[in-house]
């Protein structure tokens, strides 16, 4: 049995670590806080700040994994797999210098950009207040202002759901510089986005299922951004909106990019490759990448992933996912995340929560919470998420929402995340600008 290293302690490292257990690996997790789920599947349990290398380095040497995944992306960013890698153990997951893909958004414009890769929309980085305003102009109402770094999820403000004119966008971009020296201003793209992740070794890629995650925190995808109210997937591995070619062109640009970013820096961006894609008239465009799983999508993929997880790992590390065929059951996925009241701006932290009677057939993954004798307290973060698995997305979302209830205290969740009502207004809308 592998013995494998797991950094972070969300939902999304619980559906890693029950994954990598199911392919029979025994689990050794680092994570700041006690997660219920991990608890149990972990054989050891070590908690601290993912920022604290040496305490790290130390549950490392006391392991000695045959590799580490490591899940969130702060400590991917910081260099946590070229710290191990010092260690001599690898990492299912990319070494800091091809990690500036999450962790700097003018470092992966930019990228495509010098390597003629299509995709990027109009945009321009900023180092300072001038040239602001005559771009803005350029660009017209259909603006977006993204800070450089990493934010949660929660740096990208838009024009018309965050930005009500161009005064806004600039005083926002202030902020970001004033932040990180740095700031994106790009064009607004008109579609529906969809994140497709791609395990990579470096040179070869291979795709999960298409998912659809949602940002906004109410239902009609109102309020603020987050870090991912939910999200579902389609029997096909395609969404209802999409096609065969829409999956094709952006498995291309993964591919491109990962080549290109070996050309660039010398290094092989070994993990997960997660490409947040946007639908438009013109075809497929980037907005973002991130360097690890999604967190809801990892949550809708790796349930209904049928090869061997460590196998899958090591091909990664090894540089022969070519050698592997990896399947996924063609089954439809969605997940709801429960969060505290007032998440994400004013989260009632600190409340204890009671999670009742699970109905048969859900999946329950623990995210931001903390197990301690007194039972689960909430973090300022989401709390849990329930995941349906079905023949169609209806039948999932109905076995996901059957769960949501059963959580008592101070929390709420999207439901209409994976509702066919949501769902044929995401497909009218894409018929609309498409013709």
């Amino acid at each position: 049995m592998k013995k494998v290293l797991l950094v972070g302690n969300g939902a999304r490292e619980h559906v890693i670590a029950e994954t990598l257990k199911r392919s029979g690996a025994r689990i050794y997790t680092f994570g700041k806080a006690r997660n219920p789920g991990l608890l149990g599947l972990s054989e050891e349990y070590e908690t601290g700040s993912l920022k604290d290398f040496d305490a790290l380095r130390s549950f490392t040497r006391s392991v000695d994994p045959d590799f580490a995944v490591i899940g969130p992306d702060d400590p991917i960013a910081d260099g946590a797999a070229d710290m191990l890698l010092e260690m001599d153990i690898k990492s299912v997951a990319p070494l800091k210098t091809v990690a500036r893909l999450e962790s700097s958004k003018s470092f992966t414009r930019d990228l495509l950009e010098k390597h003629g890769i299509k995709g990027n929309p109009l945009f321009k980085v900023f180092y300072e207040e001038a040239g602001m305003k005559e771009f803005l102009n350029e660009l017209g109402d259909f603006f977006v202002v993204k800070a450089d770094g990493l934010m949660g999820g929660k740096g990208v403000k838009v024009a018309g759901d965050h930005l009500s004119g161009h005064s806004e966008a600039i005083a926002y971009a202030k902020e970001c510089l004033a932040a990180g020296g740095r700031v994106v201003i790009e064009e607004k793209l008109v579609g529906q986005e969809f994140s497709l992740m791609s395990f990579c070794d470096g040179k070869n890629t291979i795709e999960m299922p298409a998912v659809q995650d949602h940002k906004r925190a109410y239902d009609g995808d109102k309020g603020p951004n987050t870090g991912g109210m939910g999200s579902y997937s389609d029997a096909d591995h395609l969404l209802p909106f999409l096609n065969e070619n829409d999956i094709a062109e952006a498995s291309v640009l993964t591919q491109e990019v990962a080549a290109a970013l070996l050309e660039e820096t010398g290094s092989m961006f070994k993990g997960i490759m997660y490409g947040g894609f946007i639908a438009t008239a013109n075809g497929i465009r980037l907005i973002e990448y991130n360097a690890r799983f999604g967190d809801p999508e990892a949550m809708n993929v790796l349930p209904i992933l049928k090869t061997n997880f460590v196998e899958i790992c090591e091909a990664i590390i090894n540089g022969d996912l070519d050698k592997l065929p990896v399947e996924f059951e063609n089954r439809a996925t969605v997940c709801k995340y429960i969060v505290p009241e007032g998440y994400p701006e004013n989260s009632a932290a600190g409340e204890r929560i009671e999670i009742g009677r699970v109905p048969e057939g859900v999946k329950m993954y623990y995210a931001s919470v903390d197990a301690s004798d007194e039972g689960i307290r909430l973090s300022n973060s989401r709390a849990v998420a329930f995941v349906g698995i079905g023949e169609t997305v209806t039948e999932a979302e109905k076995i996901a929402a059957s769960a949501c209830d059963s959580v008592r205290g101070p929390v709420f969740y999207r439901k209409d995340i994976g509702t066919s009502d949501l769902i044929d207004q995401r497909i009218a809308m894409m018929k609309s600008i498409r013709g």
